[in-house]
């Protein structure tokens, strides 16, 4: 693709979309329910949102991110095969915050980092542990480019 409207001075790209009417009317109640700045400035991370998660699919990549758990903390050896997997991964796991969300509800977040196949098979082993109820990778970079 040729960067024809490429304004170098700027550091952006200027592109023209179309879309569906629809599409468009959606588009633009999107922005104004974020407060975004513009159709542009939501597109932009709309787009970025995107390359992250195709970039985090391929292996090695570094992503960093949290690992959302919510289980019933009296299910049996529920604890203590989370912990175990834990002091498994080391150096993914940044930090884990614990909250009680009622007497036998428990919500777990571990803040991860490191390479995405790893970060990912963490977060699979951990969902799958029985008793855990609902189990979430949410992703971002670690890379900075705008």
């Amino acid at each position: 693709m040729k960067n024809r409207n490429n304004n170098a001075a700027a550091g952006a790209t200027r592109l023209s979309l179309s879309l569906p009417n629809g599409l468009a009317v959606d588009l633009d109640a999107l922005v104004a329910a974020k407060g975004a700045a513009s159709r542009s400035a939501l597109v932009a991370d709309l787009v970025r949102d995107a390359v992250v998660e195709h970039r985090s699919r391929r292996g090695r990549q570094e992503i960093a991110g949290t690992i959302t758990l919510v289980y019933d903390h009296h299910a049996r050896n529920l604890q203590a095969k989370l912990t175990g997997i834990q002091h498994d991964s080391e150096g993914l796991i940044v930090s884990v915050m614990h909250v009680h969300l009622t007497h036998h509800d428990c919500l777990e977040t571990l803040v991860v980092r490191g390479p995405a196949d790893r970060v990912r098979t963490l977060a699979d082993k951990l969902a799958a542990v029985r008793g855990v109820r609902h189990g979430k990778l949410t992703i971002t970079t670690t890379e900075h480019k705008e």
